[in-house]
């Protein structure tokens, strides 16, 4: 139960973000670039730990904690479904790449790179459906995480006396999802851009604090006891087949093995990596990232940002998540994990929370996820409005009053919360939304997404009937089926490939000037000869991208360093000392090669960045 301090210390958080949206809003309300993009002044270092904060949601880490306490130190390879390591790319290349390209928003993107005739506009249309669809899919997924955390320490006996209407068991989750959800919506709606960054350096900081304390308590924890873990769970290593069994341990968690149907994880493994190299080359989806790297101030910067991020997020994160996860397994029987009835794996978080942390921490700890949810709600919040007021309002009003664009940014923010709360209400757990996600919707975005960088004949008709063949599959195939949505990944790929080349060679290439403008600014490696050549006729000095090889390398150094930097956490609470001594040694050399090889690069093309 919440104490006094607890209590005081969650009540000073929620007024502060409350102060800060209004602080901020008439930062916000001076232009359209203010409030959505936070008038592309702030500092890179902020951003980059908005991003990470951002990032470090609510129920992205009840799920962490989840993998981590079921799969041990296999948990490490999970996460690469979203895929994690799409922030290397990012930090390698990609930021640089997006942000040369000075618009507000992917869909605006969508008509720098293939221009505003038939096929960029029907390219800008689906690329607004997706956005839109992703972030009511991100926002459904924060709701109903929130919703399970909030249940176990407001219980619901106590809240019951004082709510007019009668709450199934299996709503209650959605009913605290809602209470708090409004928060968000007020310091998001009011201060843009700029009030999410300084509510998102609150709750970083908040988040640090309980992340390195969680840690503390599980080491010492497990100083004086013994874990009772399967064979290979402190092992991150595995071979075709998962092999952990919790018979006579906890065996209610083969059950949650079965059902998330990891059990071949050889063949899992292969199908993330996979998807995950596609959808990571393919660049940043039209959320939250992509507002962040567009709201930096030049391309060296975006790419600062990328790198900052991962920095900043991983091992913090991986502190708490290893010392939860630990901590539930020490003291499993203390956990009280059913919801109606039910066992819920999902709620080791908050349970463990509730069971270990001391008084003073706990309303910290409470405030920092609750932040952490309302951040990653409002980052993507934004992202929707951006979408809805930027490339669907203006498009049609582009002579509309900075007074009109306000009064949309409102309306749109409310109703896009409104569907998300309605949506969220389908939503059985966590980890079904996130599978459908990140597996099947952002299946749909790969391949478009990645021809539209590297091959110049690509135009926005491909892109169009690309986007349409992958979207179209990814909605149905989870109706007809029940097998996990990453397996069906490679279907909606052939498919979506299929539209892509017939709509590409059924239309014109893309306007020559076009094209022109957008590789003299871009300078993207790949399939760009021809044109590449036209470059060269009018400005015989331009420089080809040569560093595909460079890159590809540093890719690869940059996902060994980001993967150290789970494992580090880990190893440092679980005791495992030389494994920590090794990965950090190797961490050094990763970053040393990347001092050399890549941030020694960027600045020295910082000169022929389009600031």
């Amino acid at each position: 139960m919440l104490q006094g301090l607890d209590i005081a210390i969650i009540l000073g958080y929620l007024i502060g973000t409350i102060l800060i949206g209004l602080a901020l809003r008439k930062k916000a309300q001076k232009s359209k670039d203010d409030y959505l993009l936070g008038g592309k002044d702030l500092p890179w270092y902020m951003l980059g730990l908005s991003n990470a904060s951002g990032m470090f949601d609510i129920s992205g880490t009840m799920w962490l904690v989840t993998l981590t306490f079921v799969y041990g130190l296999k948990s490490i390879w999970i996460p690469w479904l979203w895929p994690v390591f799409n922030q290397v790319f990012l930090m390698i290349f990609l930021a640089a790449w997006l942000r040369r390209s000075q618009v507000t928003t992917g869909a605006e993107w969508i008509h720098f790179r293939f221009g505003k005739g038939q096929g960029g506009n029907r390219s800008h249309s689906i690329i607004v459906i997706f956005a839109i669809l992703s972030c009511l899919g991100f926002l459904a997924y924060g709701f109903i995480g929130l919703g399970k955390f909030v249940e176990i320490f407001i219980p619901w006996k106590i809240v019951s006396a004082y709510v007019p209407f009668n709450v199934p068991a299996e709503f209650i989750p959605h009913f605290y999802g809602i209470i708090f959800t409004f928060f968000a919506i007020f310091y998001s709606i009011l201060g843009g851009m700029s009030g999410i960054v300084w509510t998102d350096l609150l709750q970083y900081s908040i988040m640090t604090v309980s992340s390195i304390a969680i840690a503390v308590i599980a080491w010492m924890a497990l100083g004086e006891n013994t874990m009772n873990v399967p064979e290979g769970w402190f092992n991150p290593l595995f071979g075709w087949e998962l092999n952990l069994d919790w018979t006579g341990i906890i065996g209610e968690v083969n059950a949650k093995i079965a059902s998330d149907q990891y059990s071949l994880f050889g063949l899992f493994f292969m199908l993330m990596v996979f998807k995950g190299f596609l959808s990571s080359v393919a660049g940043p989806a039209p959320n939250y990232d992509m507002q962040k790297i567009l709201s930096t101030k030049s391309p060296l910067e975006a790419a600062k940002m990328s790198a900052f991020s991962i920095a900043a997020l991983i091992p913090t994160r991986y502190l708490m998540v290893g010392g939860f996860s630990t901590l539930a397994i020490l003291f499993y029987d203390d956990l009280n994990l059913e919801t109606a009835g039910i066992l819920d794996l999902e709620k080791i978080l908050p349970a463990a929370i509730e069971q270990f942390v001391p008084v003073g921490l706990l309303g910290l700890l409470l405030a920092g996820l609750l932040a952490a949810f309302m951040s990653t709600f409002a980052g993507t919040l934004n992202a929707a409005q951006a979408y809805l007021v930027n490339d669907i309002y203006l498009k049609y009003k582009p002579e509309a009053s900075s007074r009109e664009v306000r009064k949309m940014n409102y309306g749109s923010g409310i109703v896009v919360v409104l569907i998300s709360i309605i949506l969220g209400f389908f939503v059985l757990d966590v980890n079904s939304i996130l599978q459908w996600i990140v597996s099947a919707l952002y299946g749909s975005y790969v391949v478009s997404n990645t021809l539209k960088w590297y091959w110049w004949r690509f135009n926005g008709e491909g892109y169009f009937w690309g986007m349409v063949s992958g979207i179209i599959p990814a909605m149905i195939f989870p109706l007809l089926t029940d097998t996990l949505d990453l397996y069906y990944f490679p279907a909606i790929l052939l498919i979506s490939i299929a539209g892509s080349i017939i709509g590409t060679y059924t239309a014109p290439p893309t306007n020559e000037k076009v094209l022109v403008d957008f590789y003299r600014k871009t300078r993207p490696w790949g399939f760009w000869k021809p044109i590449h050549n036209k470059v060269q006729e009018s400005d015989p000095e331009f420089i080809k991208n040569k560093n595909f090889s460079r890159d590809m390398f540093n890719v690869f150094i940059g996902i060994v360093a980001q993967t150290l930097l789970v494992l580090i956490p880990l190893y440092l609470i679980l005791h495992k000392n030389i494994p920590f001594i090794i990965s950090l040694v190797v961490l050094l050399i990763c970053v040393v090669i990347l001092k050399k090889n890549w941030w020694d690069h960027i600045k020295k093309e910082q000169d022929i960045t389009v600031k």
